[in-house]
């Protein structure tokens, strides 16, 4: 099955940590923004942080940076 960003479910979505502190200083909540910019990796694995994110309420379909042509 192949998602709009053009992975399959399959393949593990890794995740710019700036594009998740972006969304997090977005909606005003600073003190996370703060935390994941000093606990987490530059790349985020969407698989091994999936609880993660969703106690962030972030769809990492969302944070993925679009492959090039």
């Amino acid at each position: 099955m192949t998602v709009p960003n053009g992975f399959t479910r399959e393949q593990t979505m890794r995740i710019a940590k700036h594009r998740i502190v972006a969304a997090l200083r977005e909606r005003g909540q600073q003190a996370r923004a703060d935390w994941v910019e000093r606990e987490l990796p530059e790349r985020v694995d969407s698989d091994k942080h999936v609880g993660l994110l969703a106690t962030l309420r972030l769809d990492p379909a969302d944070l993925v940076e679009a492959t090039s042509p």
